[in-house]
């Protein structure tokens, strides 16, 4: 079964995790209700969430950015069309540009169907993603929360939504992966919107400092 949320439902999650999380209904409390963040399905999304790999938001946008600059409308068939060397002085990294070639490759031949994806169950989806070169689970979640608006996922391998978990429900630094899946685990099937909640928090709350 695909759970998904849309608008219409949004605010309506948010409250049903508020009366079973203290810690969440504080954060909608405080900080209302966090934005619905979205993305097209697109090949130029899935550039963007790979070039979003272990960089800042801000680099990640500006290497997109110069991309769209170079060919005007970021397509598979124009990126193949660039060389290494070009795709370098878009700041891609030698890795990135080897992903995102893969990537291009992948919806030219089909092996990617990206609209298709609009009705397969997350796992389906993940199994084929995950067999392109550069694309590991935190892309994936992250595709499958934007894009597809998939409601029961949290990425662990986000350090945001760890570190605003961890700090939100006061567990120590120390707190293993395991633990964290579990206390994520309470929110099924709505993990996803209670990672929004996250973000929410991670953005809007004063970073603390070493003093």
């Amino acid at each position: 079964m695909i759970t998904k949320f849309s608008q219409a439902n949004y605010h309506q999650i948010c409250d049903e995790l508020a009366l079973t999380d203290t810690e969440l209904a504080g954060i909608i409390k405080v900080h209302g209700y966090p934005p619905l963040w979205s993305r097209t399905n697109t090949f130029e999304t899935l550039v963007h969430i790979i070039l979003e790999q272990q960089v800042s938001l801000a680099s990640a946008l500006s290497a997109l950015n110069k991309l769209k600059e170079r060919v005007q409308e970021l397509t598979p068939a124009r990126v193949l069309l660039l060389t290494d060397e070009e795709l370098r002085a878009c700041y891609c990294s030698r890795q990135k540009t080897a992903y995102i070639k893969y990537l291009a490759e992948a919806l030219i031949s089909g092996h990617i169907d990206l609209e298709a994806f609009e009705q397969l169950p997350d796992d389906k989806i993940r199994a084929q993603l995950v067999t392109l070169k550069g694309i590991g689970n935190w892309t994936v979640d992250v595709y499958l929360m934007f894009v597809l608006q998939r409601a029961d996922l949290f990425p662990i391998g986000g350090l945001a939504a760890v570190n605003a978990l961890k700090r939100v429900k006061g567990l120590p630094a120390t707190t293993t992966r395991e633990e964290i899946i579990a206390v994520a685990a309470q929110w099924q099937p709505y993990r996803t919107v209670a990672t929004m909640l996250l973000w929410h928090y991670y953005l809007s709350e004063p970073k603390k400092t070493g003093k």
